[in-house]
């Protein structure tokens, strides 16, 4: 996947309804209800980049394989790929 870069909230919820992330380390069926479980109901900016053989995007594998969803200070990074645990992590920036 082509790597890509969103601000608008709207379609940056759209997007995230429509990925699956599957294998090792941290996985769901929706990312969009990952995100918003964990308070993140306005985001402004997405990031996606690089490719997992396990994340899948409208039900096609090989769906981007790092995502950050930024919500003001809070950002939420799922990070993986080929051969990683794939890895969720939620941090604060000053």
């Amino acid at each position: 996947m082509n790597p890509i870069t969103i601000q608008n909230p709207d379609d940056i919820l759209t997007l995230l309804a429509d990925v699956a992330l599957r294998g090792p380390g941290f996985s769901t069926e929706c990312l969009l209800d990952y995100v918003l479980e964990e308070g993140f109901t306005e985001p402004i900016f997405l990031n996606a980049s690089g490719e997992d053989p396990a994340a899948f995007y409208k039900g096609q594998p090989n769906a981007w394989a790092v995502y950050q969803v930024r919500e003001w200070k809070r950002v939420l990074t799922v990070s993986g790929g080929p051969g990683q645990e794939r890895r969720a992590r939620i941090t604060e920036t000053p």
